[in-house]
C-alpha cells in the first residue's frame, strides 16, 4: 500500500541536548520497531486511522525535523503529538535547568549539558512491557528479548517502512502470546501476560492522559512489578517530570560519585526526573 508523505518541523524551545537523546533512542531501538541509522532515527506508529511511520533527524539545529509516511492523511496531528511526547519537546529546559541549577551539587552538571530531555513514549503500553523485559537485564539484551517478541507478535506494518516492519504488540495480542515465544524467565513471562491483559480489559488504564495516581497504583497490584517499573513507566511512559529511583543502580553510583545521599532529592523538586539523568550521567552508565 502507498503512503501519504507529510513533512513537520516540530519546534521546542533552547536549550535542547539533542545528541544525548539521540544516543538513548538509538541504543534502545527495538528492531523492526525502531531503528537508528547514524542520522535518522525511524519509528512506527499505531495511529487513529491506519499505520505510519516517522522519520527524525534529531540534532542541535533546530526544529526537528520529522517526514512521516501515513495511511491516513488525518492522522498527522496525532503522529505530531506523540512524537512531541517521545522527544519531550514541550519541556521549557530554561525553567527546569535554573531551578536545578540552585543546587550547587548539580549546576556544573547542567552547565555540561542543558537541555537534557526525558525521552518519553509514543505508546505507555509499550515503555509499561519495556520496563519489564528490561528488569535485570542489560541494555542491549532487553532491545533483543524485546524484538523477538515484535517478530512473533507484531503486526506488519500496511506501508512502506524501509528499516522497520512492525507495530509494537497491542495489549490483546501479548494477552494472547504462547508464553514459549517469551524469551525469559516464567515468573516474568506472566508479569508480561498478566500485565497485556489488564491493560486490554481496561483494568489498568495506559493513555497518556490517565491519573498517574491510580495507574501506578494499578500497576503495583500487577505480580513482578515493584516501585522501579511503576517509576519508570510515570516518567518515560506518562512524562511524569518528579519521579526519583532510589534503588535504580547507576541512580546509586551517580549519588555516590556527587557525595550525597538520596535524600538529597528532595531539593529538586518538582523536576527530580529530570536531575535524574544528571545523576545517571554522573554514574556513566546506560540510563
Amino acid at each position: 500500500m502507498s503512503a501519504v508523505e507529510v513533512e513537520l518541523e516540530l519546534s521546542t524551545a533552547a536549550p535542547f541536548a539533542a545528541d544525548h537523546l539521540a544516543s538513548f533512542l538509538a541504543a534502545r531501538a527495538v528492531p523492526g520497531v525502531e531503528a537508528w541509522d547514524g542520522e535518522t532515527y525511524h519509528r512506527t506508529l499505531r495511529l487513529p486511522y491506519g499505520h505510519g511511520v516517522a522519520r527524525l533527524r534529531i540534532s542541535d539545529r533546530q526544529p526537528v525535523h520529522a517526514l512521516l509516511e501515513l495511511e491516513d492523511e488525518r492522522d498527522r496531528d496525532a503522529a505530531a503529538a506523540r512524537l512531541r511526547r517521545l522527544l519531550d519537546l514541550d519541556a521549557v529546559s530554561a525553567v527546569i535547568d535554573t531551578a536545578l541549577s540552585a543546587d550547587p551539587t548539580l549546576a556544573p552538571l547542567i552547565g555540561i549539558t542543558p537541555g537534557l530531555r526525558l525521552a518519553g513514549s509514543v505508546e505507555p503500553f509499550e515503555t509499561a512491557i519495556k520496563a519489564v523485559v528490561g528488569q535485570q537485564i542489560s541494555v542491549a539484551g532487553a532491545r533483543t528479548v524485546t524484538g523477538r517478541i515484535v517478530a512473533s507478535v507484531g503486526e506488519p506494518i500496511r506501508i512502506p517502512g524501509g528499516p522497520v516492519s512492525n507495530l509494537f504488540p497491542s495489549p490483546s495480542a501479548l494477552a494472547a502470546i504462547d508464553p514459549a515465544l517469551l524469551p525469559m524467565p516464567a515468573s516474568r513471562r506472566r508479569t508480561i501476560i498478566e500485565l497485556a491483559q489488564r491493560v486490554a480489559d481496561g483494568r489498568i488504564d495506559l493513555r497518556p492522559d490517565t491519573d498517574r495516581d491510580t495507574t501506578a497504583a494499578a500497576l503495583l497490584d500487577v505480580p513482578g512489578i515493584g516501585p522501579w517499573t511503576v517509576g519508570y513507566v510515570r516518567m518515560r511512559g506518562l512524562g511524569d517530570p518528579d519521579v526519583f529511583l532510589p534503588t535504580d543502580l547507576g541512580v546509586k553510583i551517580g549519588l555516590r560519585r556527587l557525595g550525597i545521599d538520596p535524600g538529597h532529592a528532595e531539593r529538586w523538586r518538582p523536576w527530580r526526573s529530570y536531575a535524574l539523568h544528571h545523576v545517571w550521567i554522573a554514574a556513566g552508565l546506560p540510563q
